[in-house]
């Protein structure tokens, strides 16, 4: 909430006029580490995607609240979610880690070699979902929410990736700008 209410310049340009699309991963280098009957219960969407992915999308698509006050905050988070709509399975892609011998920990072992975890499951331990928030600031715009274990790194951040430049005179040489904001690990 500092980054985004606490300075000046990004008031005028965080909204569906400047800002493609926004990219919130959540990755884990490790697997169930040997709690994969309690995850098979739960999968990667309930674990991380419908809390800690949903807080971070209110934080970023929010109005600056009335105040820092818990109540306040979550007043304009709760606006963002009554405006998102439901997500459609064409919008929604999961997977399930196999084995990797250079993985982490207990990646090594793929999520099925889990003793704990039931034979044959078929819970996800990666989802990738496409949300809307369909308001003023952000119609357009897709909030791409993506997370796993036994992935190649351990990182939370945010990404918002910004318009094209319009009269591109640079013949498609530059990248589009983005503002990464690095939750974990060494917040940036």
């Amino acid at each position: 909430m500092v980054l985004r209410f606490g300075n000046r310049i990004f008031g005028p340009i965080w909204n569906r006029d400047n800002v493609a699309c926004v990219v919130l991963t959540f990755k884990e280098p490790f697997g169930t580490q040997g709690r994969g009957g309690y995850f098979d219960d739960f999968g990667i969407i309930r674990d991380v995607m419908q809390n800690h992915l949903l807080q971070m999308l209110c934080l970023v698509a929010m109005e600056k609240p009335a105040s820092t006050s818990s109540d306040d905050v979550r007043d304009e988070k709760v606006k963002v979610l009554k405006c998102i709509t439901p997500v459609s399975l064409s919008d929604v892609v999961l997977g399930q880690y196999v084995g990797d011998p250079e993985g982490e920990g207990d990646a090594k072992m793929g999520y099925l070699d889990d003793p704990t975890v039931p034979k044959g499951s078929t819970q996800a331990t990666f989802a990738t979902a496409v949300l809307h928030v369909h308001n003023e600031r952000w119609d357009g715009v897709p909030f791409i929410l993506r997370c796993g274990k036994a992935l190649n790194e351990r990182k939370a951040e945010v990404r918002l990736q910004f318009t094209d430049v319009p009269g591109d005179i640079f013949g498609n040489q530059c990248r589009r700008n983005e503002l990464v904001v690095r939750v974990q690990p060494n917040e940036a």
